[in-house]
């Protein structure tokens, strides 16, 4: 139980005695970290009871302060400030709190629950490597997933491959048309960024058909649909839906190059899924409901035989779910995936990791679902993140103008590696070594930089920035890290000891300022563990490991610990530390970030 609820459930006790008449129900007992300003730890807001106690909230507070102090064990003293009553801990909770934590490695953690979520990130295109762009969304996913195991959850971390439609086909003649039968050994390059080189290829040529059909006379518009390429593209979309074998032993080769891609991308992200949906196969299922929900009434054919769903009447429009070709669109496949997950894992909760560009395709989609009665609708929830630029701009898959993943983990890394060298941190490292630690800088430094904003908030990424081993950095928290591995290596000491090590311990001496506030952080982990996990964001856990380092800091700055006034004292240190280490490392596990010994 965390002292927070703690201090609730005693306020609660000492109202109902002191106030035996009084309905607690109407008020609400808040409690917040005291100001630094003023003295104390925690701090009661009394304003919620004055009405209830008809009395003004200073001797709310004086009353409520004194039965504190004299009928628990928790408080040493308490101040009244303009309504708020500031509780100070005893130094015994703390030191019994380092003694019972300081190397649980459960802590924060919760026991499991019979609730299963589904967390749906990545889901790429075939047509394409992963690129900077996808970044935000997959450690996002990856790092909600592991926060949400870490809170009970039972979780199922899913990832949709969208390897159908016209934008794979436009790969597909690309390729036909100027390949010349390259493949990935040939040309010595991943599959995905071959088939990648063809999308945009198709785009390129796209682009001049029109432009020159534009040069006959035939208006813009027009030229889109005429464009020999696009109608290549939209016959083999309707050759693939049939079934061609040519065209579909074509898709799978292609397709294979990319899968083949990915898996490296993904490994050396260090992120990984237990189900991987396709929607070559879901897309047929997203059929079946559609037809389902003509011959409920639910949905409607237009004129030229495609289906819609009218939707104006929850205030948005209409919307296409099958083309009048009868081939699919993107919601098509989304109706389909959303059931079978569900069937698949009676979820409780589906999470999709999706940018806020498809707000109203999320909105519609539950929408639908609902209205076709379809059990899975009402655990969906839309985790929307706001795209991510460089500082040159806005980045385009079509027109080449975006950053492969694969580019941008190599920038980061070398970055690293520059740094340290810089530094004259090299020495004592074996080549082999040195590999690992300019992974583990450079991969947590991309990662952390992509978390610590609201994911609701749109970002621009700054690698150099990102990598500042001064600033709001994972580069600030591994050194912290790394630093409290070597004070536990000077004192012979592991980095989890055992409960011997400290045996002998007894507080002996008043718990400074410094030492204190590291100690109060420490035991919040639960709570910001929890919080993360409510709010679906993960920047609260960087925002949260950035403190705790700079508290750790702070307090190694002010206190020695081989030359600690007495034993009694230096234990304690040794004991915030080890658990500093713990906790960092938690935490930034759940995150996909690694913290490194030394550095």
């Amino acid at each position: 139980m965390t002292i927070v609820t703690q201090i609730k459930l005693a306020t609660e006790e000492a109202i109902q005695h002191l106030f035996p008449e009084t309905d607690l129900k109407s008020a609400t007992i808040t409690i917040n970290q005291t100001k630094p300003e003023f003295k104390g730890d925690y701090t009661v807001v009394l304003f919620p009871f004055v009405k209830l106690l008809k009395q003004k909230p200073d001797a709310i507070g004086k009353t409520l302060g004194d039965y504190l102090l004299e009928k628990t064990n928790l408080f040493s003293e308490y101040g009244i400030v303009s309504g708020f009553l500031n509780l100070s801990i005893k130094d015994e909770y703390w030191a019994k709190f380092l003694v019972n934590h300081y190397n649980d490695t459960q802590y924060g953690l919760k026991a499991k629950e019979d609730v299963r979520v589904m967390v749906e990130y990545s889901s790429p295109n075939t047509n394409k490597p992963l690129h900077f762009g996808h970044l935000r969304n997959i450690f996002l996913g990856f790092a909600m997933a592991e926060i949400l195991k870490a809170n009970g959850k039972q979780v199922v971390k899913g990832n949709l491959i969208n390897d159908r439609g016209i934008h794979i086909c436009k790969s597909m003649v690309a390729w036909m048309r100027y390949a010349d039968g390259a493949t990935p050994e040939k040309r010595g390059i991943k599959g995905d960024h071959l088939v990648g080189d063809y999308y945009v290829k198709f785009n390129d040529v796209y682009k001049a058909e029109i432009a020159e059909l534009k040069e006959k006379g035939i208006d813009e518009a027009q030229a889109e649909k005429e464009a020999p390429i696009m109608k290549e593209a939209q016959a083999l979309l309707r050759q693939w839906e049939a079934g061609d074998k040519g065209v579909r032993d074509l898709w799978q080769m292609m397709n294979s190059w990319v899968y083949e891609g990915f898996d490296k991308s993904y490994k050396r992200l260090g992120v990984d899924f237990d189900k991987v949906y396709h929607e070559s196969d879901t897309y047929l299922l997203g059929k079946t409901i559609v037809e389902e929900g003509l011959q409920k009434g639910v949905l409607f054919n237009k004129e030229d035989g495609s289906v819609w769903v009218d939707l104006t009447a929850d205030g948005l429009d209409q919307k296409l779910l099958l083309r009048g070709d009868g081939t699919s669109v993107y919601i098509t496949q989304d109706l389909g995936t959303a059931k079978l997950k569900y069937e698949d894992y009676k979820l409780d909760q589906s999470i999709y990791v999706i940018a806020d560009e498809q707000n109203y395709h999320m909105q519609v989609l539950k929408l639908i679902l609902k209205k076709l009665g379809e059990p899975c609708a009402d655990g969906i929830y839309h985790l929307s993140y706001g795209m991510v630029e460089l500082p040159t701009g806005r980045m385009k898959s079509r027109e080449g103008t975006v950053v492969d993943a694969d580019d941008m983990m190599d920038e980061m890394i070398n970055l690293a590696q520059q740094q340290t060298e810089e530094a004259g941190k090299t020495e004592g490292y074996t080549a082999e070594e040195l590999k690992h630690l300019y992974e583990t800088i450079g991969m947590g430094a991309l990662k952390f930089y992509l978390l610590r904003v609201d994911p609701k908030k749109k970002m621009i990424f700054n690698p150099q920035e990102s990598i500042d081993l001064h600033g709001f950095t994972a580069t600030f928290i591994q050194y912290a890290h790394a630093r409290i591995c070597s004070i536990l290596r000077k004192e012979n000491l592991p980095l989890l000891p055992d409960n011997r090590h400290f045996q002998s311990f007894r507080l002996s001496l008043p718990i400074a300022t410094a030492e204190k506030n590291l100690v109060l952080a420490l035991e919040q982990y639960p709570f910001i563990l929890e919080g993360s996990a409510i709010e679906y964001n993960p920047s609260s856990l960087c925002n949260y490991s950035f403190l705790v380092a700079q508290l750790f800091n702070t307090f190694y700055d002010e206190h020695s610990i081989a030359k600690a006034e007495n034993e009694e004292k230096k234990q304690l240190r040794l004991m915030m530390i080890v658990m500093t280490a713990e906790v960092l490392r938690n935490a930034m596990h759940l995150l996909g970030i690694r913290l490194p010994e030394k550095m």
